[in-house]
């Protein structure tokens, strides 16, 4: 204690000199003595704390004391050494003062040599016993300053290296990272199963010869390698010349046009042929001659026999070749009409089949409408891509199947409307409603329709406390809502603007698997002494819609 807190100068009397001497001596001992039982016993400050001259750069709570503050780096004192004039600072910190600024003391001036420190494990050891906080973002633990080296290397916010992308990240973020967003994650192409970093996936798609394209003419779907065979062969709509391009004619159409264009022009493409082989046949008549590399011009009334033109071989042989493709031309005729016939046949017969199917279809979704007996459940899925184009600010507004109070009944139907968020008075409310529809039965039951109606967000949760979100409104038969339709859905609908706000839905599971259930169950006029011996409420509407 006599060490830490003297105010005695040592250097101040030459006579003291030798007694400084021995306690620094002694002091050095005591500094090997208290090194070795921390190593033993408690664990040495970080290591990237001891290889740095300055103090330690941590927050103390309660903060650091004046005491132990080195007065060159404004720091807690590390590895503290006293001078003999009793100020204390950072070995490093006056070590190096020493050597650029001159040997003196840099608080009093007083002279001071390096052999004159000696190490003051007293504050050392007080200094070691402070309680700090972890410096790592977001970790709110407190030890002793000798301990903080340790639960760095646990700590699960210190900042690690990710050895993918060497960008440093908290340690327990690192498996997140390099499984779901380091840019240099190995992935498989899903196609060709070839592994690249992520970041080179966008690349590899544009030129995977396996991965499935849209033809730009016609939208089939085909791996890459097909497409051009699929261009040069089988597109229908894929742009073509004639085939008879080579005689002159000019025109491009696309694959399932070229027929016709051949039925269609087929004289003229003969003509074409027949003027191509003439001017061959001229050609091959009568040369032109050349004498010493100079064209020779006949005289004016010289000519070409006739006879041996219509002998020539190679005439002949252009000729026979015409007429074969005449007759080829002729057939292919035939048979495009033929296919023709036929196609305008299968069409017929696929519309009244797709026909059949749309009736079979309707009248399935009236027998099941028909089973419900007044109790609907809505599914609707894809419930996340709602609530986008809602804060998208486009309109959500959707329509459940019809469905029955009983057999005979009313045929009703459901309208969910997700409010956009700069509505007045109902901003990112959902609006629930009922529509009367058209039914089998409408001509035996009394009009305007008159009941109960209860309308459910139902609560998904496991187990038995489930909360549903429920309304009961009674119908009103002087309104437009539940008077008989004249078209296939009253376009006047009655139920709540304000059923449930957005917010609400994730207070419980209303929503799972992506998917949100709107029950709704009707008593008509009959079953209304039920409803009531049930004790429900009936809350007033925000009228018809």
């Amino acid at each position: 204690m006599s060490l830490l807190h003297s105010d005695s100068s040592c250097g101040a009397r030459d006579g003291d000199s030798g007694y400084c001497a021995a306690m620094a001596s002694a002091c050095s001992a005591g500094a090997k003595e208290e090194s070795s039982s921390v190593g033993s016993g408690t664990s040495n400050p970080p290591a990237s704390f001891t290889e740095e001259t300055q103090g330690y750069d941590v927050e103390f709570d309660p903060p650091l004391e004046s005491k132990y503050e080195c007065p060159i780096c404004l720091m807690a004192l590390r590895e503290a050494v006293q001078t003999p004039c009793g100020h204390r600072f950072c070995k490093g910190c006056i070590v190096k003062s020493i050597r650029d600024a001159g040997h003196k003391c840099p608080v009093d001036n007083e002279i001071l040599l390096e052999n004159q420190l000696f190490p003051d494990n007293f504050a050392k050891r007080e200094i070691l016993s402070l309680m700090v906080k972890c410096p790592n973002k977001g970790c709110s633990m407190k030890m002793e300053l000798r301990h903080l080296e340790d639960h760095q290397l646990q700590c699960d916010f210190s900042t690690v290296e990710c050895p993918q992308c060497q960008g440093t990240f908290p340690k327990n973020h690192l498996k997140e990272h390099m499984t779901q967003e380091c840019r240099r994650r190995q992935v498989c192409c899903p196609n060709c199963a070839t592994p690249m970093a992520y970041e080179d996936k966008e690349l590899h798609d544009q030129t995977c010869p396996l991965a499935n394209v849209f033809c730009e003419y016609c939208n089939t779907v085909l791996i890459r390698e097909q497409m051009p065979n699929h261009y040069d062969n089988d597109c229908p709509t894929a742009p073509v010349p004639c085939f008879y391009s080579a005689f002159g004619c000019p025109e491009k159409m696309q694959r399932n046009e070229l027929a016709r264009h051949m039925q269609e022009f087929t004289q003229v493409h003969m003509r074409m042929m027949a003027q191509s082989f003439q001017n061959i046949s001229v050609t091959a008549a009568n040369p032109v001659p050349f004498i010493n590399g100079l064209r020779f011009e006949p005289p004016l009334f010289s000519h070409v026999s006739h006879a041996a033109y219509d002998c020539n071989p190679e005439v002949e042989n252009f000729k026979e070749t015409i007429q074969q493709l005449e007759g080829r031309l002729v057939r292919q005729d035939h048979q495009i009409r033929e296919l023709i016939a036929k196609m305008e046949t299968q069409n017929t017969h696929m519309a009244e089949l797709k026909r059949t199917i749309r009736n079979l279809e309707g009248k399935i979704t009236e027998m099941e409408a028909q089973q419900c007996n007044g109790i609907y459940i809505w599914k609707i899925e894809n419930f996340s891509g709602l609530q986008k184009a809602q804060e998208e600010e486009r309109p959500v507004v959707m329509h459940s199947p019809g469905f029955y109070t009983g057999k005979p009944g009313y045929k009703l139907c459901l309208r969910l409307h997700i409010q956009l968020p700069n509505a007045q008075r109902c901003a990112n409310f959902i609006s629930l409603f009922v529509h009367t529809m058209q039914g089998e039965y409408d001509s035996h039951l009394p009009w305007p329709f008159q009941g109960t109606i209860r309308l459910s967000i139902l609560d998904q949760s496991e187990g038995p406390e489930r909360q549903n979100h429920e309304e009961v409104m009674e119908a009103k038969p002087e309104l437009l809502a539940f008077q008989r339709p004249t078209i296939h859905r009253n376009p006047k609908g009655f139920g709540y603007v304000t059923f449930m706000h957005l917010q609400n839905l994730k207070q419980r599971t209303f929503v799972k698997d992506d998917t949100l259930l709107v029950r709704c169950e009707v008593l008509t006029r009959l079953d209304l002494n039920s409803v009531r011996r049930e004790g429900f409420q009936a809350r007033s509407t925000d009228g018809a819609m």
